[in-house]
C-alpha cells in the first residue's frame, strides 16, 4: 500500500499535543490522511461523521472504545494504534474478533520504567535516600556499618516488558538477579541471565523486591504480610507496577517497624490520604507515577506509531503487535 491511511485521532485533547508535538506534525501529514484535526471522544459527537471513511484509529489516553457500536459505524476500519501502553481498555472483544490489527506503543513507555527502576535499585543498594532523610532531621549519619551493592540479591516478580529490561540492565550490570513469573518460558529467564525461582522463595532471597505484573485477580495482594514477612530484614520492595499487587496496611507495618524499606511509585488507594504514615516515614519514598512516560518522552510514542503506520502501508510486520492470546497475562 503506497497511498496514506485515512486516520482518525481518539484521545482526550491535551494528550493530541503531546503526542504528535510540533516537531511530529510534518510526519503525521506526511504520512497519514487526517480526516479531522479533532479527536474523537465518543459516537456523538461531529468527528464520528467521518468513521465511514476511517481506515486507522491512532488512539491514546481518553480514546474511545473499539466496540460493536463503533465497528458498526466503521465499515472499512482495519486497525488501531496505540500510542501509549495498555490496550485493554480501548479494543474490545468485537475488534478482536473483527479481526483489526493492533498495535501498541507499549515498548516505547516501557524505556523510563526501567530506567527509574535500575536508579531506585542502585539507591536502594545504598540506602541513599532513608540516608539523607536522617542526615536532614538527625544529623551527618555514622559511615561504618553502611552496607554496599556487592553480594545484594535483587528479586523480579514479572518478566513483562518492564521486568525482562530491568533483568537484562541489572544482569548487565553485574547484579545476582533471579525472577518470579508463572508464564514465562523458564529458556527466556535463562537467556536473560537470570534464575527463576517461586515466590515465596524469591521473596525469602531478594535483598530487593521489585514488582511488574500486571494487575489481575490472581496478582492482587500477592504481596501479602506472610510475604512481606519472607523478606530480609533491611530489604527494600520496589513497585512501579500497580498498587493492588501489595497488602498496603502490613507494608506500613513493615515499615513503621524500620524492618523494611519501600519506593513506591504506585498504590492502593491512589493517591494517598495527606496523613497516610507512607508519606512521612523516612525509609519510605513515594512518587506520584514518576516512573511511568511523561512530558517529552509521550512524543516518542507518537513517532513509533508513525513507524508503524510506514511498516502497515508497506505490508511489514507491526513491531508493537498486541497478541490477543496473551491478553490475560497482560497488565
Amino acid at each position: 500500500m503506497s497511498r496514506r491511511p485515512r486516520v482518525l485521532l481518539s484521545m482526550w485533547e491535551n494528550v493530541v499535543p503531546e503526542v504528535f508535538p510540533p516537531r511530529l506534525q510534518a510526519a503525521l501529514h506526511r504520512t497519514v490522511d487526517l480526516l479531522d484535526e479533532r479527536p474523537l471522544h465518543s459516537l456523538d459527537d461531529p468527528v464520528a461523521e467521518h468513521l465511514p471513511d476511517a481506515e486507522l484509529l491512532i488512539t491514546s489516553w481518553g480514546a474511545v472504545h473499539v466496540d460493536e457500536a463503533l465497528l458498526a459505524r466503521a465499515p472499512r476500519l482495519r486497525g488501531v494504534f496505540h500510542a501509549a501502553g495498555s490496550v485493554k481498555s480501548v479494543v474490545g472483544e468485537a475488534a478482536w474478533r473483527a479481526g483489526l490489527d493492533v498495535t501498541s506503543a507499549v515498548r516505547v513507555g516501557a524505556a523510563p520504567v526501567i530506567d527509574y527502576t535500575v536508579a531506585m535499585v542502585m539507591l536502594s543498594a545504598h540506602r541513599a535516600l532513608p540516608l539523607a532523610q536522617e542526615y536532614r532531621v538527625a544529623g551527618f549519619p555514622a559511615v561504618r556499618g553502611r552496607r554496599g551493592r556487592f553480594g545484594l540479591r535483587i528479586g523480579v516478580v514479572g518478566a513483562s516488558a518492564i521486568g525482562r529490561g530491568v533483568i537484562q540492565r541489572l544482569v548487565a550490570d553485574g547484579w545476582d538477579v533471579a525472577v518470579y513469573d508463572p508464564v514465562v518460558d523458564p529458556a527466556l529467564v535463562q537467556a536473560l541471565g537470570a534464575r527463576q525461582l517461586e515466590l515465596d522463595e524469591l521473596c525469602a532471597h531478594s535483598d530487593i523486591l521489585t514488582l511488574h505484573a500486571p494487575s489481575l485477580p490472581a496478582t492482587r495482594g500477592m504481596i501479602d504480610a506472610r510475604r512481606l514477612a519472607l523478606l530480609p530484614d533491611g530489604a527494600t520492595l520496589i513497585n512501579t507496577a500497580r498498587g493492588a499487587l501489595v497488602d498496603h496496611d502490613a507494608l506500613r507495618a513493615e515499615c513503621l517497624s524500620g524492618r523494611l524499606d519501600a519506593v513506591l511509585d504506585v498504590t492502593e488507594p491512589e493517591p494517598l490520604e495527606p496523613g497516610d504514615v507512607l508519606l512521612s516515614l523516612p525509609n519510605v519514598v513515594c512518587t506520584p507515577h514518576a516512573a511511568g512516560v511523561q512530558g517529552s518522552e509521550i512524543g516518542e510514542m507518537g513517532a513509533f506509531i508513525l513507524e508503524e503506520v510506514q511498516r502497515y502501508r508497506a505490508g511489514q510486520p507491526l513491531t508493537g503487535a498486541v497478541d490477543p492470546g496473551l491478553l490475560p497475562t497482560l497488565a
